[in-house]
Protein backbone atom coordinates (compact mmCIF):
# COMPACT_ATOMS: atom_id res chain seq x y z
CA UNK A 1 0.00 0.00 0.00
CA UNK A 2 1.00 3.09 -0.65
CA UNK A 3 -0.83 5.56 0.98
CA UNK A 4 0.30 7.74 3.40
CA UNK A 5 -2.19 7.02 6.03
CA UNK A 6 -3.43 4.45 8.07
CA UNK A 7 -6.83 3.37 10.26
CA UNK A 8 -6.02 4.85 13.50
CA UNK A 9 -5.76 7.73 11.35
CA UNK A 10 -8.84 7.24 9.94
CA UNK A 11 -10.70 6.89 12.77
CA UNK A 12 -9.25 9.93 14.37
CA UNK A 13 -10.32 11.87 11.24
CA UNK A 14 -14.10 10.56 11.26
CA UNK A 15 -14.29 11.49 14.84
CA UNK A 16 -14.16 14.91 13.86
CA UNK A 17 -16.55 14.69 11.18
CA UNK A 18 -19.08 13.10 13.55
CA UNK A 19 -18.26 15.95 15.66
CA UNK A 20 -19.43 18.41 12.82
CA UNK A 21 -22.24 16.58 11.74
CA UNK A 22 -23.64 16.92 15.56
CA UNK A 23 -22.40 20.50 15.91
CA UNK A 24 -19.91 20.31 18.49
CA UNK A 25 -16.45 20.93 16.72
CA UNK A 26 -15.35 24.26 17.92
CA UNK A 27 -13.54 24.91 14.61
CA UNK A 28 -13.96 24.74 11.02
CA UNK A 29 -13.93 21.25 9.72
CA UNK A 30 -11.00 21.85 7.16
CA UNK A 31 -9.59 19.37 4.86
CA UNK A 32 -6.49 20.09 2.40
CA UNK A 33 -5.30 17.60 0.37
CA UNK A 34 -1.77 18.21 -0.98
CA UNK A 35 -1.75 16.86 -4.42
CA UNK A 36 2.05 16.30 -4.97
CA UNK A 37 3.62 15.36 -1.65
CA UNK A 38 5.37 13.06 -3.01
CA UNK A 39 7.24 11.94 -6.55
CA UNK A 40 4.93 11.11 -9.35
CA UNK A 41 6.16 7.81 -10.91
CA UNK A 42 4.74 6.82 -14.73
CA UNK A 43 1.87 4.04 -13.77
CA UNK A 44 0.26 1.48 -16.90
CA UNK A 45 -3.17 1.68 -15.48
CA UNK A 46 -5.03 5.12 -15.95
CA UNK A 47 -6.91 6.16 -12.53
CA UNK A 48 -10.33 6.10 -11.90
CA UNK A 49 -12.19 9.10 -13.79
CA UNK A 50 -14.94 9.67 -15.96
CA UNK A 51 -12.52 9.69 -19.01
CA UNK A 52 -11.72 5.63 -18.01
CA UNK A 53 -14.93 4.49 -15.98
CA UNK A 54 -15.99 2.32 -19.19
CA UNK A 55 -13.24 0.90 -19.82
CA UNK A 56 -13.29 -2.92 -18.66
CA UNK A 57 -10.16 -3.53 -20.13
CA UNK A 58 -8.84 -3.73 -16.85
CA UNK A 59 -9.77 -5.56 -13.43
CA UNK A 60 -10.66 -4.10 -10.52
CA UNK A 61 -7.49 -4.76 -8.65
CA UNK A 62 -5.30 -3.33 -11.62
CA UNK A 63 -7.55 0.02 -11.42
CA UNK A 64 -7.26 -0.06 -7.97
CA UNK A 65 -3.81 -0.63 -7.80
CA UNK A 66 -3.41 2.33 -9.74
CA UNK A 67 -5.63 4.43 -7.41
CA UNK A 68 -3.32 3.61 -4.98
CA UNK A 69 -0.46 4.75 -6.44
CA UNK A 70 -2.42 8.24 -7.21
CA UNK A 71 -3.48 8.66 -3.58
CA UNK A 72 0.69 7.92 -2.44
CA UNK A 73 1.17 10.73 -4.04
CA UNK A 74 -0.95 12.94 -1.34
CA UNK A 75 -0.30 14.28 2.03
CA UNK A 76 -3.51 14.75 3.88
CA UNK A 77 -3.89 17.79 6.39
CA UNK A 78 -6.38 18.74 8.45
CA UNK A 79 -9.69 17.13 8.41
CA UNK A 80 -8.84 15.28 4.78
CA UNK A 81 -8.08 12.01 4.37
CA UNK A 82 -7.66 9.76 1.31
CA UNK A 83 -10.92 8.66 -1.02
CA UNK A 84 -11.31 7.27 -4.17
CA UNK A 85 -14.41 9.14 -5.91
CA UNK A 86 -16.84 7.00 -7.48
CA UNK A 87 -18.44 10.51 -8.98
CA UNK A 88 -15.95 9.00 -11.54
CA UNK A 89 -19.35 7.07 -13.14
CA UNK A 90 -21.17 10.70 -13.92
CA UNK A 91 -23.49 13.16 -11.68
CA UNK A 92 -26.64 11.40 -11.56
CA UNK A 93 -25.39 7.97 -12.40
CA UNK A 94 -29.04 6.14 -10.79
CA UNK A 95 -29.54 6.74 -14.64
CA UNK A 96 -27.80 4.83 -15.88
CA UNK A 97 -28.27 1.92 -13.67
CA UNK A 98 -31.91 2.14 -14.71
CA UNK A 99 -31.01 1.85 -18.04
CA UNK A 100 -30.15 4.90 -19.54
CA UNK A 101 -27.26 5.09 -21.83
CA UNK A 102 -23.90 6.20 -20.31
CA UNK A 103 -21.79 8.60 -22.71
CA UNK A 104 -18.06 9.54 -21.93
CA UNK A 105 -17.50 9.54 -25.83
CA UNK A 106 -16.74 13.29 -24.72
CA UNK A 107 -14.42 12.37 -21.55
CA UNK A 108 -16.91 13.53 -19.39
CA UNK A 109 -19.78 11.89 -18.56
CA UNK A 110 -23.92 12.20 -19.77
CA UNK A 111 -26.72 10.15 -19.43
CA UNK A 112 -29.37 9.91 -22.26
CA UNK A 113 -32.48 7.84 -22.71
CA UNK A 114 -32.23 4.65 -24.80
CA UNK A 115 -34.70 5.34 -26.73
CA UNK A 116 -37.36 8.55 -26.29
CA UNK A 117 -40.29 7.52 -24.83
CA UNK A 118 -43.63 9.71 -23.47
CA UNK A 119 -43.63 9.84 -19.79
CA UNK A 120 -46.27 7.01 -19.23
CA UNK A 121 -44.29 4.80 -20.38
CA UNK A 122 -41.31 4.98 -18.65
CA UNK A 123 -40.66 2.91 -15.62
CA UNK A 124 -37.60 3.03 -13.56
CA UNK A 125 -36.26 0.35 -11.47
CA UNK A 126 -32.88 -0.30 -10.02
CA UNK A 127 -30.75 -3.25 -11.84
CA UNK A 128 -28.44 -4.56 -9.42
CA UNK A 129 -26.81 -6.33 -11.98
CA UNK A 130 -26.15 -3.04 -14.52
CA UNK A 131 -23.18 -3.54 -15.62
CA UNK A 132 -21.64 -0.43 -14.16
CA UNK A 133 -23.18 -1.45 -10.87
CA UNK A 134 -21.33 -4.89 -10.90
CA UNK A 135 -17.94 -3.53 -12.01
CA UNK A 136 -18.44 -0.77 -9.05
CA UNK A 137 -19.20 -3.51 -6.41
CA UNK A 138 -15.89 -5.41 -7.82
CA UNK A 139 -13.86 -2.08 -7.55
CA UNK A 140 -14.97 -1.83 -3.81
CA UNK A 141 -14.79 -5.64 -2.54
CA UNK A 142 -11.07 -4.53 -4.30
CA UNK A 143 -10.18 -1.70 -2.62
CA UNK A 144 -11.84 -3.02 0.71
CA UNK A 145 -8.68 -5.82 0.27
CA UNK A 146 -6.31 -3.60 -0.87
CA UNK A 147 -6.81 -0.94 2.05
CA UNK A 148 -8.44 -2.24 4.87
CA UNK A 149 -10.20 0.77 6.23
CA UNK A 150 -7.11 3.06 5.47
CA UNK A 151 -8.75 4.38 1.93
CA UNK A 152 -12.45 5.53 2.37
CA UNK A 153 -14.44 5.05 -1.10
CA UNK A 154 -17.22 7.10 -1.95
CA UNK A 155 -20.86 6.50 -3.14
CA UNK A 156 -21.41 7.04 -6.52
CA UNK A 157 -23.13 10.57 -7.00
CA UNK A 158 -26.69 8.90 -7.76
CA UNK A 159 -27.79 12.56 -8.05
CA UNK A 160 -31.03 13.88 -7.39
CA UNK A 161 -34.60 12.78 -8.38
CA UNK A 162 -35.74 15.18 -9.82
CA UNK A 163 -32.22 15.18 -12.07
CA UNK A 164 -32.64 11.51 -13.18
CA UNK A 165 -36.21 12.00 -14.26
CA UNK A 166 -34.39 13.99 -16.43
CA UNK A 167 -31.92 12.12 -17.94
CA UNK A 168 -34.65 9.02 -18.58
CA UNK A 169 -37.22 11.61 -19.87
CA UNK A 170 -35.13 14.61 -21.20
CA UNK A 171 -35.18 17.83 -19.80
CA UNK A 172 -37.35 19.61 -22.46
CA UNK A 173 -40.05 17.08 -22.22
CA UNK A 174 -39.93 16.59 -18.92
CA UNK A 175 -40.69 20.42 -18.33
CA UNK A 176 -43.77 20.21 -20.49
CA UNK A 177 -44.65 17.30 -18.47
CA UNK A 178 -44.94 19.19 -15.31
CA UNK A 179 -47.66 21.05 -16.85
CA UNK A 180 -48.97 17.73 -19.40
CA UNK A 181 -48.73 15.30 -17.33
CA UNK A 182 -47.99 16.39 -13.66
CA UNK A 183 -49.53 12.84 -12.41
CA UNK A 184 -47.24 10.92 -14.90
CA UNK A 185 -44.33 13.03 -13.43
CA UNK A 186 -45.28 12.62 -9.41
CA UNK A 187 -45.31 8.82 -10.50
CA UNK A 188 -41.73 8.64 -11.78
CA UNK A 189 -40.50 10.09 -9.04
CA UNK A 190 -42.21 7.84 -6.70
CA UNK A 191 -40.02 5.24 -8.84
CA UNK A 192 -37.24 7.00 -8.57
CA UNK A 193 -37.38 7.40 -5.15
CA UNK A 194 -37.68 3.75 -4.40
CA UNK A 195 -34.46 2.97 -7.47
CA UNK A 196 -32.34 5.43 -5.48
CA UNK A 197 -32.58 3.84 -1.94
CA UNK A 198 -32.25 0.86 -3.42
CA UNK A 199 -29.01 1.69 -4.90
CA UNK A 200 -28.10 3.67 -1.85
CA UNK A 201 -28.90 0.34 0.48
CA UNK A 202 -26.82 -1.89 -2.15
CA UNK A 203 -24.18 -0.26 -2.44
CA UNK A 204 -23.53 0.76 1.48
CA UNK A 205 -23.57 -3.02 1.80
CA UNK A 206 -20.87 -4.02 0.14
CA UNK A 207 -19.27 -1.08 1.85
CA UNK A 208 -19.84 -1.86 5.25
CA UNK A 209 -16.73 -3.03 6.20
CA UNK A 210 -15.08 0.17 5.77
CA UNK A 211 -17.11 1.59 9.01
CA UNK A 212 -18.36 4.95 7.14
CA UNK A 213 -20.00 6.70 4.23
CA UNK A 214 -18.87 9.56 2.18
CA UNK A 215 -19.20 10.79 -1.41
CA UNK A 216 -18.72 13.26 -3.56
CA UNK A 217 -18.81 16.08 -1.24
CA UNK A 218 -15.27 14.35 0.66
CA UNK A 219 -17.46 14.65 4.08
CA UNK A 220 -17.53 11.95 6.43
CA UNK A 221 -19.80 10.04 8.47
CA UNK A 222 -20.29 7.29 10.97
CA UNK A 223 -24.04 7.11 9.69
CA UNK A 224 -26.01 7.09 6.96
CA UNK A 225 -25.19 10.58 5.25
CA UNK A 226 -25.75 12.15 1.29
CA UNK A 227 -25.90 15.54 -0.63
CA UNK A 228 -29.95 15.76 -1.37
CA UNK A 229 -29.98 17.97 -4.69
CA UNK A 230 -32.19 18.95 -7.89
CA UNK A 231 -30.46 20.53 -10.62
CA UNK A 232 -33.45 20.35 -12.56
CA UNK A 233 -34.91 23.25 -10.27
CA UNK A 234 -32.69 25.94 -11.50
CA UNK A 235 -35.25 25.86 -14.20
CA UNK A 236 -38.65 25.51 -12.38
CA UNK A 237 -40.75 27.74 -10.10
CA UNK A 238 -41.23 27.89 -6.52
CA UNK A 239 -44.53 26.43 -6.70
CA UNK A 240 -43.47 23.82 -8.30
CA UNK A 241 -40.53 23.14 -6.53
CA UNK A 242 -42.86 22.73 -3.61
CA UNK A 243 -45.50 20.41 -5.64
CA UNK A 244 -42.20 17.80 -7.59
CA UNK A 245 -39.02 17.94 -5.29
CA UNK A 246 -39.42 19.11 -1.61
CA UNK A 247 -41.23 15.99 -0.28
CA UNK A 248 -38.44 13.98 -1.79
CA UNK A 249 -35.71 16.79 -0.32
CA UNK A 250 -37.97 15.95 3.09
CA UNK A 251 -37.95 12.48 2.85
CA UNK A 252 -34.01 12.45 1.95
CA UNK A 253 -33.25 14.41 5.44
CA UNK A 254 -35.63 12.25 7.35
CA UNK A 255 -34.27 8.83 6.32
CA UNK A 256 -30.53 9.73 6.06
CA UNK A 257 -28.85 10.73 9.66
CA UNK A 258 -26.39 13.32 7.91
CA UNK A 259 -27.82 15.36 4.69
CA UNK A 260 -26.16 18.77 3.06
CA UNK A 261 -28.20 20.34 0.69
CA UNK A 262 -26.21 20.94 -2.92
CA UNK A 263 -27.54 24.40 -3.48
CA UNK A 264 -26.15 24.69 -7.15
CA UNK A 265 -26.79 28.05 -9.10
CA UNK A 266 -28.18 31.58 -8.51
CA UNK A 267 -31.76 29.82 -10.26
CA UNK A 268 -31.86 28.09 -7.07
CA UNK A 269 -31.63 30.95 -4.70
CA UNK A 270 -35.76 31.38 -5.14
CA UNK A 271 -35.46 27.79 -3.63
CA UNK A 272 -33.50 28.78 -0.27
CA UNK A 273 -36.46 29.15 2.47
CA UNK A 274 -37.74 26.24 1.32
CA UNK A 275 -34.44 23.76 1.68
CA UNK A 276 -33.97 26.21 5.39
CA UNK A 277 -37.06 24.75 6.73
CA UNK A 278 -35.97 21.21 6.20
CA UNK A 279 -35.46 20.94 10.14
CA UNK A 280 -33.03 17.49 9.58
CA UNK A 281 -31.17 19.47 7.11
CA UNK A 282 -27.45 20.20 8.73
CA UNK A 283 -25.86 21.94 6.57
CA UNK A 284 -25.91 23.58 2.75
CA UNK A 285 -23.39 24.00 -0.51
CA UNK A 286 -23.33 27.44 -2.52
CA UNK A 287 -22.09 26.66 -5.31
CA UNK A 288 -22.89 30.19 -7.02
CA UNK A 289 -21.52 28.36 -10.37
CA UNK A 290 -18.78 29.36 -13.42
CA UNK A 291 -18.04 32.87 -14.32
CA UNK A 292 -19.97 33.94 -11.03
CA UNK A 293 -18.46 36.69 -9.04
CA UNK A 294 -15.96 34.64 -6.08
CA UNK A 295 -17.21 33.47 -2.98
CA UNK A 296 -16.70 37.09 -0.80
CA UNK A 297 -19.01 38.63 -3.01
CA UNK A 298 -22.24 36.25 -1.72
CA UNK A 299 -22.12 36.56 1.75
CA UNK A 300 -25.87 37.59 2.13
CA UNK A 301 -26.34 33.82 1.24
CA UNK A 302 -24.01 32.42 3.65
CA UNK A 303 -25.45 34.81 6.15
CA UNK A 304 -29.12 33.34 5.35
CA UNK A 305 -27.85 29.90 5.18
CA UNK A 306 -26.57 30.60 8.66
CA UNK A 307 -29.44 32.56 9.99
CA UNK A 308 -31.49 29.41 9.18
CA UNK A 309 -30.10 27.51 11.41
CA UNK A 310 -28.16 25.59 8.81
CA UNK A 311 -24.04 25.28 9.14
CA UNK A 312 -22.11 26.28 5.12
CA UNK A 313 -20.10 24.48 2.58
CA UNK A 314 -17.90 27.25 1.59
CA UNK A 315 -16.73 26.48 -1.76
CA UNK A 316 -14.04 28.84 -3.46
CA UNK A 317 -10.46 29.35 -3.51
CA UNK A 318 -8.34 29.74 -0.20
CA UNK A 319 -8.39 33.34 -0.18
CA UNK A 320 -12.19 33.82 -0.82
CA UNK A 321 -12.55 30.72 1.79
CA UNK A 322 -10.64 33.25 4.58
CA UNK A 323 -12.39 36.67 3.53
CA UNK A 324 -15.92 34.44 3.97
CA UNK A 325 -14.84 33.33 6.97
CA UNK A 326 -13.77 36.75 8.65
CA UNK A 327 -17.21 37.55 7.92
CA UNK A 328 -19.88 34.84 8.98
CA UNK A 329 -17.39 33.17 11.63
CA UNK A 330 -19.07 29.92 12.64
CA UNK A 331 -17.53 26.59 12.17
CA UNK A 332 -18.30 25.64 8.00
CA UNK A 333 -16.53 22.93 6.02
CA UNK A 334 -14.21 23.83 3.50
CA UNK A 335 -12.51 21.08 1.25
CA UNK A 336 -9.49 22.03 -1.13
CA UNK A 337 -6.57 20.40 -2.76
CA UNK A 338 -3.14 22.58 -3.29
CA UNK A 339 0.07 21.92 -4.60
CA UNK A 340 2.93 22.24 -2.01
CA UNK A 341 4.18 25.47 -3.07
CA UNK A 342 1.17 26.73 -1.51
CA UNK A 343 2.00 25.06 1.77
CA UNK A 344 2.06 28.51 3.49
CA UNK A 345 -1.25 29.36 2.44
CA UNK A 346 -2.48 25.85 3.43
CA UNK A 347 -1.46 26.35 7.07
CA UNK A 348 -3.57 29.78 7.00
CA UNK A 349 -6.08 28.04 6.07
CA UNK A 350 -5.93 25.17 8.57
CA UNK A 351 -5.32 27.91 11.80
CA UNK A 352 -8.24 29.84 10.51
CA UNK A 353 -11.17 30.01 13.01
Amino acid sequence: MRVHFDRDRMAAVRANHDKWWRGELDRPLTSITISDAYPAEPWPVPELSQETCADFSYSAEEVIDAMDHALGQREYLGDAFPIVHFSAFGPGSLAAFCGAKLDNSSGRVWFFPQKEMEIEEIHAQYDPDNIYVKRIKDLYRAGLEKWNGAVMMSMPDLGGVMDVAASLRGSENLLMDLYDAPEEVERLVAEIETAWYAAYDDFAQVLQPQNGYTDWSALLSSAPSYIPQCDFSYMISNPMFRQFVLSTLRKDTERLTNTIYHLDGVGELNHLDDILALPKLHAVQWQRGDGKKPAEAWLDVYRKIRAGGKEAWIVGEPESYLKVLSEIHGTPYYVQSMRKDRMELAERVLKAR
